[in-house]
């Protein structure tokens, strides 16, 4: 049960008013002489200082029994166990802070820690004790009402105000002392019952608490409910019929102890001072504000809080409250379900850092165009295109007539050399290829990001930020190696028929040039139907293969262009992938494995 006050665990329960202090070193004192006279005597009881003074003084001279049992051999203390159910979440809870302490700051897993703590605390401890504190306001009779569960007068009581300066232990069986120590009570301030002679206790394994006021005007009494309610197992709220919708109260810790319903006790006392049908009005009414403050109530067999009405000066009521607080005893439930309880709390908390109402990642739509967008930075496109072209200029070249590759090998002196893909080198062209990649990068990690938590998100854009670093630089060294190889594009098995074919081409009009020319000098008999033809075939037959085998390298240039364009972006997408999308990855599955964590302290509490 927490409650959101400041805590201070420098304060000790030796640090009261004036008057509790003179009562401590009076116990001190009576301790001391009760220790002698143990030793003399072991059926003589122990005076154990003011408080008990007062007992004897009340019971004209009765000697109580011994209010503060020591054993020579301290008792076995039997650990507690956490069911299964608890178990898990704890484990879960464990697992969720240690994946989140690198993204999360330490105020917001500090609840969690805290629960983590206290839970691995409480388990070394006796599992065979619930401990219950007492609460309530100046005034309300809770000091009263401690003494009449124990049946005796242990805790201080009167008109002076606050009269409990510090937190009194009663324990009502053996091997609670590691319980009480964890508490912050010295020896000198923890009692035990009158025993009542007829067998066993049925509130044995108690550990009854009495605390401070929680409106006292002294600090430190604040803080030592604070502190000891965050530890107990349960606690019994104690209320009058002036007080009981304090404003405090319930704003203060009821409210926030909503989920504690179940280890939680609110009993209206001073009854006997309301007349007639008043006490049921109070109690309903009560009841009333309990449930604006979401506290489940303990009716009808439903698990909740207890509700009772008794008065503590004239035990109207407090057999009730024994039978009910030693069945709740016996059951050794509380450490269970006050655990369970502050798991709850402890996720309500890290629900907005974990929970998310959409759903989270990178689909593969988001994959492929981050993918396209760092082609489109390198030019893939461009470079696949350009690659195609210098496949068929090569086809050309190859397999154009000797006139006309003369022709294009004087114009294209000047061009870059055939296959190479030209460096962008101009400042324009390396900024807009910048700024798509930052835009590229700035997309993937708002898409990734969307709906996450915003720690998670943040992370999720920090690593895709990290990635981004470098990037362009990496691209253009990227192009560079992926891109066409150095030299002229491959060839198919066909062109050397070509080539072949258009030499045969060539000579045909050499020959038939050379006849007619030897016709002309005279040197062969006139015949010119042959030449004519030879020299028509070449003419006409080296453009017609050469259109042909412009038509035949299309299909082949196209191949070798997109398989250019593929390998840059496979390249660029790879270089994407290992810088921003697999830390991107990472975190988001970082994020999933605690909301499955997450899920599990939730889910199975629900």
């Amino acid at each position: 049960m927490t409650a959101v006050t400041d805590q201070d665990p420098t304060d000790h329960a030796d640090q009261p008013d004036d008057d509790a202090h003179k009562a401590g070193s009076a116990a001190a004192r009576g301790a001391s002489d009760g220790e002698r006279a143990t030793r003399t005597d072991s059926t003589e009881t122990w005076d154990d200082g003011l408080i008990a003074r007062r007992v004897n003084e009340t019971a004209e001279g009765d000697r109580f029994p011994m209010t503060d049992h020591r054993s020579a051999v301290p008792p076995a203390v039997t650990p507690l166990v956490y069911e299964g159910s608890l178990r898990s979440r704890l484990e879960a809870l464990r697992e969720l802070v240690g994946l989140s302490r690198t993204r999360l700051d330490s105020r917001t897993l500090s609840e969690a820690g805290r629960v983590l703590d206290e839970a691995a605390a409480r388990r070394r401890l006796s599992g065979q004790h619930t401990v219950v504190a007492i609460a309530g306001a100046t005034g309300s009779g809770k000091s009263q009402l401690f003494n009449a569960l124990a049946g005796v007068t242990i805790s201080e009581t009167g008109v002076r105000r606050p009269t409990t300066a510090a937190p009194i232990a009663c324990s009502w069986s053996d091997g609670a002392a590691g319980l009480i120590e964890r508490l912050g009570i010295p020896p000198r301030l923890r009692r035990r019952p009158l025993p009542t002679g007829d067998g066993e206790s049925p509130l044995r394994g108690l550990v009854l608490i009495d605390l401070p006021d929680h409106d006292s005007a002294a600090v430190q009494h604040r803080r030592h409910v604070d502190r000891i309610l965050a530890l107990v197992d349960a606690v019994i709220w104690v209320v009058d019929p002036e007080k009981y919708a304090d404003a405090v109260l319930h704003e203060r810790y009821l409210r926030p102890m909503a989920a504690h319903a179940e280890v939680m006790f609110v009993v209206l006392n001073q009854v006997d001072r309301l007349p007639g049908e008043a006490a049921e009005q109070v109690l309903d009414d009560l009841r009333r504000l309990l449930d604006e403050d979401g506290i489940a109530l303990g009716e009808y067999g439903e698990p909740g809080t207890t509700v009772l009405a008794l008065s503590a000066l004239t035990g109207d009521g407090v057999g009730e409250l024994r039978e009910v607080l030693g069945q709740f005893v016996s059951e050794r439930g509380a450490p269970n379900r006050r655990i369970s309880a502050d798991v709850d709390i402890a996720a309500a908390r890290l629900w907005p850092v974990y929970a998310t109402q959409r759903r989270t990642g990178l689909s593969e739509q988001a994959r492929e165009e981050f993918s396209d967008r760092l082609a489109d930075a390198v030019g893939a496109t461009a470079a696949g295109e350009a690659a195609e072209r210098a496949w068929l200029r090569n086809a050309n070249r190859a397999c154009g007539t000797p006139w006309l590759r003369l022709w294009r090998w004087y114009q294209d002196r000047g061009e870059p050399t055939t296959g190479r893909l030209p460096s962008r080198t101009q400042a324009d062209e390396e900024a807009t290829a910048r700024q798509r990649v930052e835009q590229a990068v700035r997309t993937v990690a708002d898409r990734a990001s969307a709906g996450l938590p915003t720690p998670w998100a943040q992370a999720v854009r920090e690593a895709a930020a990290r990635g981004s670093q470098g990037l362009p630089e990496a691209l253009d060294e990227l192009t560079a190696r992926a891109g066409l190889p150095a030299g002229r594009p491959p060839r198919p098995g066909w062109w050397p028929v070509a080539v072949l074919t258009q030499a045969s081409m060539t000579i045909l009009q050499f020959l038939g040039g050379l006849w007619l020319l030897g016709q002309i000098i005279g040197v062969m008999p006139p015949n010119l139907g042959v030449p004519v033809l030879l020299m028509v075939i070449g003419i006409v037959g080296g453009p017609l293969i050469e259109w042909s085998c412009r038509l035949a390298a299309r299909g082949p240039a196209r191949r070798y262009g997109l398989e250019a364009e593929r390998r840059l972006r496979e390249a660029a997408a790879g270089c994407g992938r290992a810088r921003v999308l697999d830390p991107v990855a990472a975190e988001l599955l970082r994020y999933r494995e605690v909301r499955e964590q997450y899920g599990r302290v939730v889910g199975a509490g629900r």
